[in-house]
């Protein structure tokens, strides 16, 4: 990684404000800034100097004159998002500006060499400044103490496998896979508007983002939202497991059932969830009422998640939990044992959790080159 310059503070919060603007005159950048338009142009030239910005165009303003347009420069660098999903490895590469430069897909086994191609596809030279790789898993600091891994073998042997592309030097921040998520919906999907709400992801397992004033809820040991641990089953006679409420819930569970209820005069059997509500979307009868059942099921979770948090909103993602059909089975059960809340289907998709990690890794990115040693104007 090359080492970001040293910059005066009225550079770096100009190089701040341009990274999230993408493209702006000086007279922008001095009201983004709140700064005088004489020390704008000192710190815009320095920038220059420094190959962090530079000249793009000319805007013309309502009295006909024209002003520089500047947007950030090629040392500027670049950050890398790393989502390990359950089966597919996505990885985007953007500008400090969140504009994309390379993408790449490969499966879970094959995540190191999604990495490396998304590396290649980058232009020359361009310096990396921040990775964030979204993790199925709490991240935890690993036995030396030199930086952060996931914290059981749920994620572990798949980020060890990965983690050998990555370029060394380079600061690489672990986020839950959730979390990510969570921070896409509320800038570019279902939650934009909403300050405060949870992102409940149903699918291979099941997990919570818990978004509040703008901000994810991580806790103190970075397990908010780990619905996984919910005591589970909660009975007389009945001893609850570790993670045994995501076995229920879970995508392999709920194939188990629809196994159960299938009938041979209902046809071929759904081996998969995406078939399994295909199937429901077309009338099916075993198949509606296994998916019922499963919307009744995620909208008592939803109903445990706004006890605790009162959200006002709750994002249905996942695999399954994304599908509409789920819908009014999930907001009658809610509205039958908690308080009035929202719900709505996710809107972002299986890109969801890499821009998520995008926008992380972004924001990291900026700041490693705005408080590299910066020197008092």
């Amino acid at each position: 990684m090359a080492e970001a310059p040293r910059l005066t503070e009225s550079a770096s919060a100009v190089f701040a404000v341009l990274a999230q603007a993408g493209s702006a005159t000086r007279p922008r950048l001095a009201s983004l800034a709140g700064l005088s338009k004489p020390t704008v142009s000192a710190a815009v030239a320095e920038l220059e100097s420094a190959r962090l910005a530079t000249h793009s165009g000319t805007a013309s303003s309502g009295t006909g004159r024209s002003a520089a347009v500047y947007c950030l420069g090629p040392a500027a660098g670049a950050v890398l998002a790393v989502d390990l999903g359950p089966a597919l490895t996505r990885v985007r590469a953007c500008a400090l500006d969140g504009s994309p430069l390379a993408e790449a897909t490969a499966s879970r086994t094959d995540a190191a060499d999604a990495v490396r191609e998304a590396l290649t596809a980058l232009p020359a030279g361009i310096p990396l400044r921040s990775i964030v790789v979204a993790v199925g898993d709490v991240a935890a600091r690993d036995r030396q103490g030199s930086g952060m891994r996931p914290a059981t073998e749920k994620a572990g042997p798949v980020f060890d496998a990965m983690a050998v592309a990555l370029p060394p030097g380079v600061p690489v921040h672990l986020e839950n896979n959730v979390n990510c998520a969570a921070l896409a919906e509320l800038h570019e999907g279902a939650a934009r508007g909403r300050h405060t709400f949870g992102y409940l992801r149903i699918g291979v397992g099941i997990g919570l983002g818990i978004v509040v004033g703008g901000s994810v809820l991580r806790g103190s040991n970075g397990a908010a939202g780990e619905l996984a641990r919910l005591p589970y089953p909660w009975d007389d006679g009945r001893e609850p497991r570790q993670e045994a409420l995501e076995e229920y819930i879970g995508a392999r569970s709920l194939l188990r059932r629809a196994a159960a209820a299938w009938q041979r005069a209902d046809g071929p059997c759904p081996r998969t969830t995406e078939r399994l509500f295909a199937l429901a979307g077309e009338g099916c009868a075993p198949a509606r009422e296994v998916v019922g059942r499963h919307a009744a099921d995620v909208g008592r979770l939803a109903a445990a998640v706004t006890a605790v948090l009162d959200p006002g909103l709750i994002v249905l993602g996942g695999s399954t939990g994304a599908d509409p059909q789920l819908l009014p089975g999930v907001r009658a059960e809610l509205a039958r044992l908690s308080w009035p809340t929202d719900v709505v289907s996710s809107t972002v998709g299986d890109s969801g959790t890499v821009a998520g990690a995008a926008r992380l890794a972004v924001a990291r990115g900026v700041q490693t080159v705005t408080e590299a040693a910066r020197v008092k104007d």
